[in-house]
């Protein structure tokens, strides 16, 4: 058995919404957590939800993270070469 504190806006919803469906308290938040529960489990984590994007639009050129700054230094060495 577990008590959970509520704050007073929470139990005053929790009391409306009993008398409306005319269900316990405790039903109600037996399918509250259901639906929690449900779509905890279901959450997809960032990358799942990307992870067929990625490289999708890529250069085709695997060394790029690697060969970055020697590009950078060619881009800059070929404009000073160019005056």
């Amino acid at each position: 058995m577990t008590t959970v504190r509520l704050p007073i806006d929470y139990e005053q919803k929790l009391d409306f919404l009993a008398n409306l469906k005319k269900k316990s308290k405790s039903d109600i938040i037996k399918e509250a957590l259901d639906v929690f529960f449900k779509h905890e489990e279901t959450e997809v984590d960032s990358y799942k939800l990307g992870e067929s994007f990625f490289g999708l639009y890529g250069s085709g050129d695997g060394t790029l993270s690697t060969t970055y700054k020697s590009k950078i230094k060619d881009k800059i060495n070929g404009k000073r070469n160019t005056h």
